[in-house]
């Protein structure tokens, strides 16, 4: 299995991720894709994702952007050490940056500037292009806006739209503009029927599972942490709701998330 989407910087991950690596590991998980926030992440996911593992861990994996939500800690400034964050990291052999992100719309913020975070999304979307990278999207009460602006600036390489808790129609405007799906704890619960009903109907090679760990607890893990061994609950989730075999969701899962990422393939 892979987590295509955990901030495993973040606590209770940050000073000692040995422990949460081991259980991950023993779960069945390969690797682990880590979306970062902003300026002040950059740094320290290269470094995460730049140690020496075990290999039975996850392989780790990371994503440089400006996330919407942080968009107080963003400025004009940012967007230009992100160019040069990409740029740098894209002429350094073996290099684990994956894609741009975490990134978006987030029009659930009362003090939301909508105009300046579509502006900001819309470089983001130049800088994957420029970069041949795919992106890693968050959107909030922006759904229309989010597609004005994939259309605008089509990601070349393509991208996933994590946590996905929206229609059927809505995944499909995705898809028909390469967007993947990133399934998540949400499924977990059984009043969220209309995401479940459209994760049963979706093809197979359109997911990708994640845990957005530390957040996004499953069902039945509410008020604790999310963390990455427990993508194996949202594969177990998605396989009832489509009556398939866990074996064949986590092979293709894993396929589809290698693919978009480019990420060595699990042994």
């Amino acid at each position: 299995m892979i987590d295509s989407h955990c901030h495993f910087d973040f606590p209770p991950f940050a000073g000692d991720p040995e422990p949460y690596l081991a259980l991950a590991g023993q779960a069945g998980v390969s690797h682990i894709v880590i979306p970062s926030v902003g300026a002040r992440n950059w740094q320290p996911i290269q470094s995460l994702c730049s140690r020496s593992a075990s290999p039975s861990q996850p392989a780790l994996f990371y994503a440089l952007g400006m996330h919407p939500y942080f968009a107080s800690e963003h400025d004009a400034g940012t967007l230009a050490q992100l160019e040069k964050m990409l740029e740098k990291v894209s002429q350094e052999a073996g290099n684990r940056c994956v894609a741009v992100g975490e990134c978006g719309l987030d029009f659930a913020i009362a003090a939301a500037d909508r105009q300046q975070q579509m502006d900001w999304l819309l470089r983001q979307l130049e800088f994957a292009n420029q970069f041949n990278l795919p992106v890693i999207l968050h959107c909030r009460k922006a759904f229309p806006e989010l597609i004005r602006c994939l259309k605008s600036c089509p990601p070349i390489r393509g991208g996933v739209y994590h946590a996905f808790s929206g229609s059927l129609q809505q995944a499909s405007q995705l898809l028909d503009l390469g967007i993947k799906i990133g399934v998540g704890g949400t499924i977990t619960y059984r009043r969220a029927n209309k995401t479940r009903t459209t994760m049963s109907q979706l093809p197979l090679d359109a997911l990708l599972l994640e845990t957005d760990a530390p957040d996004m607890p499953l069902a039945g893990y509410q008020g604790e942490p999310n963390q990455p061994d427990r993508v194996a609950f949202v594969l177990a989730a998605l396989a009832d709701l489509r009556s398939e075999s866990l074996a064949v969701l986590a092979a293709a899962t894993s396929k589809n998330a290698e693919v978009l990422f480019a990420l060595p393939s699990q042994i």
